[in-house]
């Protein structure tokens, strides 16, 4: 039995060391200000990333190129950036008053530039956790792009093979593809990618735009052409960092701007005063609980709440969404959209202006009725800089005012470490990876709050994760099984806490008897092949654990403010 342990543990300190690795590179190749990916400068990233052979981009370590891996990227970056050899990662530095026209990827809100064929520029306002995501996508994209290469030049010459000629002839046809062609275009192409034609013909769709429903084979041909030309033609592919992003990163210029607004907000409205609860969230649950028993009175007669739910989560139903939110508005609700860089939108909900919620209008109309700041999902280490930053007290004529602080709830998808996706997880404490930080904290939340829901609960420690592009098997098994008690991963929740403790316990910015509420649900299980982030979404599976959490969350602030 002692064998099997040994051989685990050195698995996940390979793993350990080589994401160790990768970090200190992409830090020192930031500090540089460019880098080949290719070449010699980005042959550290490329070991350790082959090394680590995370789950997400599942074979990465093998001949055959990975297509679920590729779609996960490619639904994070820029459209088209598999055509360019230059790839500039900038501050926002002006582009958004410029003729190029954003281009923001379907599952990360950052704005992209494509300034020529050749180049193209990503705004990073989230700090290194995205100049961290970004760079890791990028060397699998370059990996796998030269497995592409290397399955099509047959010589030192570079001339290819005849798959990637009909390749060639397939994507630079005028027009639609006929479904013969199309069909023999991917027989080529599964051939080069090491890959069946059923497997080619499952991902096909998922890769088609509106614009170009053969995007998967455009895809592949860009990849494999600019690898073609870096090995024989010796053309690398660059990456660079503008010198504002360097000087910039870490500063909390976005943050800052993104916490005053609100706090300006709330003086403007008189609210600042008054007591908040803050939470993390997406911009629809709290909205929904609070008003679509009001809003949707007639629908809720017939439907329980979790069926509304489901269909007001539904990208068919605007009309019934836009009842909601008008309903939010008209009793009060404030809306800021970003326009700091942070990408993160903010709702605020004046709880004295609420005619009622589940029945109970005990605070409408009270003076001193609380106030719930929602602030959308944070990235990474974004978490610390906007709650450092809006924890921080307002200066009113001169004098700081301190905002009255009385719970703050986090709410968030993670990876799970048992169960399923969809369940739910209440952390105690966030360990955060790489480092001897910890961060135990008493939970407002329990298990107890959740049991016989047709879900499961569980609790124990959250690993706040560097990326989590970067977690393999053998090291999540290694932090599972250990005394430490984990439960499950995320990019944020270290980030948080480190932020409340040094505004409660060592700056004073706020009470250090603040409530505190984590919940996660799983949107994967790293540990479960075919479960991983790259298989797809949650979809309808989410709504039941957001709302449930949504719901305990809001009970409880009510009822400790119509106790008081």
């Amino acid at each position: 039995m002692t064998e099997p342990l040994n051989i685990g543990r050195n698995r996940a300190q390979e793993s350990t060391n080589a994401i160790e690795r990768m970090y200190i590179t992409m830090r020192h190749l930031f500090i540089r200000g460019f880098y080949k990916p290719m070449g010699v400068s980005g042959e550290t990233l490329r070991e350790a990333l082959l090394t680590l052979r995370p789950e997400i981009y599942g074979t990465i370590a093998e001949s055959k190129v990975e297509l679920s891996g590729l779609q996960y990227i490619i639904e994070r970056l820029p459209e088209g950036i598999e055509e360019c050899s230059f790839i500039n990662l900038t501050s926002d530095e002006g582009y958004s008053n410029s003729h190029f026209k954003p281009i923001i990827p379907p599952k990360r809100r950052r704005n992209c530039y494509r300034i020529d064929e050749e180049q193209m520029n990503i705004e990073i306002t989230r700090g290194r956790s995205e100049i961290y995501d970004i760079l890791t996508h990028l060397t699998f994209m370059f990996i796998e792009s030269h497995k592409i290469m290397q399955a099509v030049v047959i010589n030192e010459a570079g001339q290819t093979s005849r798959d990637w000629v009909k390749l060639t002839a397939a994507v630079s046809k005028e027009g639609d593809l006929t479904q013969n062609e199309r069909e023999i275009a991917i027989t080529h192409t599964a051939n080069i990618l090491g890959r069946t034609f059923a497997e080619i013909n499952q991902v096909y769709d998922r890769f088609a735009t509106k614009d170009n429903p053969n995007k998967f084979l455009h895809l592949i041909h860009s990849l494999g052409k600019l690898a073609i030309r870096e090995a024989v033609h010796g053309d690398k592919r660059v990456i660079t960092f503008s010198p504002i992003v360097r000087e910039r990163l870490g500063h909390h210029i976005h943050g800052e701007v993104w916490a005053n607004t609100i706090k300006k907000t709330l003086h403007q409205h008189d609210l600042l005063k008054r007591k908040v609860h803050i939470i993390s969230a997406n911009m629809h649950s709290v909205m929904n609980t609070l008003f679509s028993p009001i809003a949707l009175e007639d629908t809720l007669k017939e439907k329980s709440n979790f069926q509304v739910y489901e269909e007001l989560s539904s990208p068919k139903n605007v009309k019934l969404r836009k009842t909601v939110n008008d309903k939010a508005l008209e009793e009060g609700m404030i809306e800021l959209k970003d326009n700091s860089g942070t990408n993160i939108d903010v709702q605020i909900f004046d709880l004295a202006k609420l005619s009622h919620y589940k029945g109970n209008a005990e605070l409408h109309g009270k003076e001193d009725a609380p106030v719930i700041i929602v602030m959308d999902y944070a990235f990474g280490e974004q978490a610390y800089e906007t709650m450092d930053e809006l924890l921080k007290p307002y200066k009113v004529e001169d004098k700081q005012t301190y905002m009255n602080v009385d719970s703050i709830s986090i709410m968030g998808k993670a990876g799970i470490l048992q169960g399923g996706k969809g369940d739910l997880m209440i952390p105690d404490a966030h360990l955060f990876e790489g480092t001897a930080d910890n961060y135990p904290f008493p939970n407002e939340l329990k298990t107890s709050d959740f049991e016989g829901q047709g879900l499961g609960v569980y609790d124990g420690s959250m690993v706040t994760v560097l990326g989590t592009s970067l977690q393999n098997k053998d090291l999540l098994k290694f932090f599972h099984d250990s005394t430490w008690n984990v439960i499950g991963l995320e990019m944020e929740g270290a980030h948080y806490q480190k932020a409340i403790q040094a505004a409660a316990k060592l700056r004073g910015n706020i009470s250090d008897q603040v409530k505190l509420r984590y919940a996660y649900y799983a949107s994967d299980n790293p540990l479960e092949t075919g479960s991983t982030l790259a298989s797809g979404g949650l979809g309808t599976a989410g709504v039941k654990p957001t709302y449930l959490i949504t719901e305990k969350i809001l009970e409880q602030i009510f009822n400790n403010a119509t106790q008081e």
